[in-house]
């Protein structure tokens, strides 16, 4: 089942799908009990598809994408945070800072995964338990103030306004029930840059919620973002970054592309 957020008659609402073109009103309330009733929506755009309550995400745990940056394999899953201002629906601009200029702004393709009930020291057998649904993520990050201006901390980087488009929906366990056998990808202006397996990850996915849990409340509603494979801007001879004028797709097998134009952070578009 696909879930979405939606804008529809001037209200913002939940919708359940099974193919991505009709949508029916979703009661209740996603992070307790919910159903799906027989009263069809209309969409006037998709919003996205979560309204977590904090965003954690993971860095180096892709095995070619910590090859292709020089960095070795860590023992422990990298854990960062990303303000959960950063939050930005598909076809939204992804906006480059002006304010507090970047001129290195990145696109990162990520598996997102939402915990649907609160957990805490849960294994590795049980985590995939509680997680409500999968996304498609943008993890977009300022390359300057991520290396040079953060202070060694990437919170900065992937925080500001827009750094984090998520959609195009949620797409419900019983569909994915490997989280960690799917193709992602990743296009600027159509030309493909990232093409990967999640099964290429260093930490699974069943792994990151176990350590992310360990000692530490996961509150449901927690968005986790799982990091990024190999061929971002970055990385490339000579480093491609975004620009106005731009538009980024990533995509996931299994669960749908999210695409986002880029603009100035004073643009309007």
């Amino acid at each position: 089942m696909k879930i979405a957020r939606v804008l529809s008659e001037n209200r913002r609402l939940y919708a359940a799908s099974q193919d991505g073109k009709r949508f029916f009103e979703i009661r209740g309330s996603l992070l307790h009990s919910w159903e799906v009733s027989d009263t069809e929506v209309v969409p006037e755009r998709l919003l996205a598809p979560v309204d977590p309550v904090q965003i954690l995400a993971v860095g180096v745990n892709y095995r070619a994408h910590a090859e292709e940056m020089g960095t070795s394999f860590p023992a422990y899953p990298v854990i960062f945070m990303k303000g959960v201002s950063s939050l930005l629906d598909p076809d939204q601009a992804i906006r480059i800072p002006e304010y507090l200029g970047s001129d290195q702004v990145d696109y990162e393709v990520e598996l997102a995964v939402l915990i649907g009930r609160t957990c805490k020291n849960v294994t590795e057998d049980q985590a995939l338990d509680y997680v409500l649904g999968y996304t498609v993520a943008n993890d977009v990050t300022a390359r300057d103030w991520q290396k040079q201006w953060g202070g060694g901390q990437w919170c900065r980087a992937k925080s500001f306004d827009t750094f984090c488009p998520v959609g195009p929906w949620l797409v419900t366990p019983d569909e994915i029930p490997d989280p960690n056998a799917l193709n992602l990808c990743s296009r600027v202006n159509g030309e493909s840059r990232q093409n990967s397996s999640t099964a290429d990850m260093i930490f699974k996915v069943s792994r990151l919620i176990a350590f992310l849990s360990g000692s530490t409340t996961l509150p449901a509603g927690t968005l986790i973002l799982t990091g990024t494979p190999p061929g971002v801007g970055m990385a490339m001879n000579p480093p491609r970054f975004l620009v106005p004028g731009d538009r980024v797709e990533v995509e996931i097998s299994g669960i749908g592309v999210l695409s986002n134009p880029v603009a100035w952070e004073s643009a309007m578009i």
